[in-house]
């Protein structure tokens, strides 16, 4: 009786252990939740949801039969990245790189917000350094360049670029058709300088952890794209989290139905579901 009470605390013991290991990231985030002071760093805020219902009046109540609802705020999170690497002149350069780890772009104007096109995709499939470097070669090229090019350019076997052409076209990066190759990305935007223009300071905020937008992507995700991204010479010298402020405006319809929509406190602008084309959002 005694050996087979030992044996079952034992499987116990085993079952509650392999529960916390399979599930420690939730109980790691309701324990932070618990222990977090309430206090985040934010980009600066430089419009008020009323200011942009009153700048976007016509825009978003289409007749007079619309009218404006409640306006909350959410914060999406961002990656502030301190890093040094090398421009095609082969000088070293130091700046800052703000990444989203909900739709996993950078931004390359924290002013306009704009953004990159691609790395998300990268993301996903996990794109190493050589897919990066046949990438980059397209988009040098306008998006597009054939086998016999690349060749001369990377100075490489033939049977060699085919492996990395396999590679990307597997992970529907890039597509061949023949000897030719294209970027698979509508409008894409890779070949880009790894940091973001930024003119003013970050502030700190109180909020309500309920507030924090949720995360798509990890920090460890983004770390391994930008490094197969920007090459041997890019260095993140210091890491840490930051947050967009986003006001949600609700806008009630005649047909007692609600529309909601997301706007960039920074910038005032609209942020397009992602759903939409580029024909839409223009």
């Amino acid at each position: 009786m005694r050996r087979i009470l030992f044996y079952s605390l034992i499987a116990a013991t085993f079952a509650a252990g392999l529960l916390l290991y399979n599930n420690h990231e939730q109980i790691f985030g309701a324990v932070q939740q618990y222990v977090e002071n309430g206090e985040l760093v934010t980009l600066e805020a430089k419009f008020t949801p009323e200011q942009i219902m009153e700048i976007h009046r016509k825009e978003l109540l289409v007749t007079p039969q619309h009218s404006f609802r409640n306006s909350g705020i959410k914060f999406q999170p961002y990656l502030l990245m301190e890093v040094k690497y090398t421009q095609p002149d082969k000088k070293s350069r130091e700046g800052v790189l703000f990444w989203s780890l909900v739709d996993g772009e950078m931004i390359l104007d924290a002013d306009t917000w704009e953004k990159s096109h691609g790395f998300e995709d990268a993301i996903n499939v996990e794109a190493s350094r050589t897919d990066f470097k046949l990438m980059n070669a397209l988009a040098k090229n306008k998006g597009s360049a054939n086998i016999d090019q690349l060749q001369k350019e990377f100075h490489l076997e033939k049977d060699v670029l085919q492996s990395w052409i396999n590679s990307a076209s597997a992970k529907h990066l890039i597509i061949q058709k023949g000897n030719d190759l294209q970027l698979h990305f509508q409008d894409p935007k890779i070949l880009v300088q790894p940091e973001t223009k930024i003119a003013s300071s970050l502030v700190t905020k109180s909020y309500d952890y309920a507030l924090r937008s949720p995360k798509k992507y990890s920090k460890k995700q983004v770390e391994k794209l930008t490094k197969a991204a920007f090459g041997d010479d890019f260095n993140i010298r210091s890491i840490s989290e930051v947050f967009l402020p986003v006001y949600s405006i609700e806008v009630l319809n005649p047909d007692g139905s609600v529309r909601t929509s997301d706007w960039n406190a920074r910038n005032g602008q609209i942020i397009q579901p992602k759903y939409l084309t580029s024909a839409q959002r223009a």
